[in-house]
């Protein structure tokens, strides 16, 4: 089952009251997350995958060509680009996807073999432009650090149509006007915070107009039912989500910071109704599904145009171990951009003047 939220109110986000929180003292988080800390703060992955290799040759056949290119050069932060070539011939130009990957923001980066082989079907099935952000990991780079790298990533793209030697796939297959941020986990969370930020941005000619957060992560020190019940959740325990917000919170600081609880009142919240359209997805077998609903009545409290999707059976990120469920999730994404492209000056009617 399934319910959708397509107007700007709605009363089915019914919230489940806040209870105290179980403890699991014999638990490691370090152990479930196959990281080891460090005493100077950073961690160990004992996950090695190996980086997936790049193939931007039109005539190797490829039917998605890819290649990497350096954001910042102080940071040596880049972006993995996709093109699905077969379907250039099709259309003048491709809507520009951008896609933050979900790592519990510690655990792996955005080059290996799995996200790229995701990449190159996400970008032919849709089609569109992708462009996968390789930000920093927490510990070694806290919050905000993810969200300036994706923040890096915009002006970057910017950059390329305004410079005479900016990349060529961007000037001749990217539709700027057509521009949608995405991602999983704390995917989602970058998205959210990015749509934030791009509020006081001067993008043009970038237009964005949709956000796509697949099940995000949000937190906060009081429980949710959904937590407590899941507290023992195979993929996301409470000790695990727990540790994540401690090695990318800044430090000093806890689960109530605003990086993490979107909830909290603050300046950030009168951006929020500038934000563009969203899609928000989500099922209820995740510990975070109460505040990914809680998050969606925050945005329609706001305003902005949601289409909620919750899903009663499921487990977060199931579309990585179910088939079907990945191959719906594609669907929903690319119903939603198609929705999207229709208005595409949507966001730009929305955007207050630029000071800048």
């Amino acid at each position: 089952m399934t319910f959708r939220v397509n107007t700007k109110s709605s009363n089915t986000c019914d919230l489940i009251p806040i209870v105290s929180t179980p403890t699991m003292s014999k638990f490691n988080p370090y152990e479930h997350m196959n990281i080891r800390p460090n005493p100077d703060g950073t961690v160990t992955r004992l996950l090695n995958f190996p980086a997936a290799k790049t193939n931007a040759d039109p005539s190797s056949g490829e039917p998605i060509l890819s290649k990497d290119a350096i954001i910042n050069t102080e940071k040596n932060t880049k972006v993995r680009l996709y093109l699905p070539i077969k379907c250039t011939s099709a259309m003048k130009r491709l809507p520009v996807l951008f896609y933050f990957h979900g790592c519990s923001w510690v655990q792996f980066t955005a080059d290996n073999a799995a996200l790229h082989l995701e990449r190159q079907w996400t970008a032919g099935s849709i089609p569109a432009f992708i462009i996968l952000v390789l930000y920093r990991l927490a510990p070694e780079s806290r919050l905000p650090g993810q969200y300036e790298d994706a923040e890096d990533s915009l002006r970057w793209l910017k950059q390329q149509v305004l410079d005479p030697d900016g990349d060529q796939w961007i000037k001749d297959y990217a539709d700027l006007s057509r521009c949608f941020l995405s991602g999983s986990g704390n995917g989602g969370n970058i998205v959210y915070n990015l749509g934030l930020r791009a509020v006081d941005m001067d993008l043009d000619p970038i237009n964005i107009v949709g956000l796509i957060m697949n099940q995000p992560m949000f937190g906060g020190k009081q429980r949710t039912g959904s937590e407590l019940k899941f507290a023992t959740d195979q993929l996301i325990p409470l000790p695990v989500l727990d540790l994540a917000w401690e090695l990318a919170l800044p430090k000093g600081t806890d689960r109530d910071h605003r990086y993490c609880n979107p909830m909290l009142e603050g300046p950030h919240q009168e951006k929020i109704k500038y934000l563009p359209p969203c899609l928000v997805l989500g099922f209820g077998m995740d510990p975070l599904v109460d505040r990914q609903q809680q998050f969606v009545q925050m945005l329609l409290n706001h305003g902005v145009k949601v289409d909620a999707q919750f899903d009663e059976v499921g487990f977060h990120r199931i579309e990585i171990v179910d088939a079907r469920r990945r191959v719906g999730l594609i669907t929903n994404i690319k119903q939603f951009m198609n929705s999207q492209l229709t208005n595409s000056q949507y966001a730009n009617a929305r955007r207050p003047v630029c000071n800048s």
